[in-house]
């Protein structure tokens, strides 16, 4: 195991941060960089997933993997040999705030290889199908804490059937309320109340996607 991988499997930013720094400051290869990151954080989800780690180790090794990419980012533009298995856009819905879900949700899904799109919280149905239209993304996930949510995730899935693109984009919906019966009065394609079952089902969807 590298040095930053380590760093990052045991959360400890300070030193992540310098790794990354002095590796960028000396020359190596960001995209390097970029998959020791990835390979760190995929085994701090697997001691999430198994009860090592908790809600608590997760939010931070995603906070620590953000700074780390602020820092590669800029070395990576136009880089053609990035890989990532999939794209999608994410936000909360409009008339709700909660995010802790939803950023854990993303960070398993960016452990895992995504392309995360988030586009925070309190998000109207256009701004998510804006997001789709303009990045082609061909997933949706909206996250909600509270009863109303139901009406605003209903909304954006009827805002992007009005736009045409339904049948190119899967839906899933989250958070500690959505059961199978919210499911189906917002239109959405699945549901989940946990972010490693999220991860799942879309990776399913991209696999069905690329038959």
């Amino acid at each position: 195991m590298s040095e930053l991988i380590d760093a990052i499997t045991n959360i400890r930013e300070d030193e992540v941060l310098r790794i990354v720094r002095h590796r960028l400051k000396v020359g190596q290869d960001p995209v390097g960089l970029l998959d020791e990151c990835r390979a760190g954080m995929a085994i701090v989800g697997e001691r999430y997933q198994t009860g090592e780690y908790f809600l608590g180790e997760l939010i931070m090794s995603g906070e620590i993997f953000k700074q780390a990419m602020s820092l590669i980012e800029p070395k990576l533009a136009g880089d053609t040999r990035i890989e990532t298995i999939g794209q999608m856009v994410m936000g909360t819905v409009k008339g709700d705030i909660h995010s802790i879900g939803k950023d854990v949700a993303a960070g398993l899904l960016r452990m895992s290889g995504f392309e995360v799109l988030d586009l925070g919280v309190d998000v109207a149905p256009e701004a998510f199908v804006e997001k789709l239209v303009d990045s082609g993304a061909p997933i949706l996930g909206m996250s909600g804490l509270i009863t109303p949510s139901f009406e605003s995730m209903k909304n954006t899935v009827d805002a992007i059937e009005k736009k045409g693109i339904r049948d190119r984009v899967k839906v899933i919906i989250g958070g500690g309320i959505v059961i199978e019966q919210v499911r189906h009065y917002v239109g959405a394609d699945a549901f989940t109340r946990d972010g490693a079952e999220g991860v799942k089902i879309c990776k399913e969807f991209i696999r069905k996607a690329d038959r």
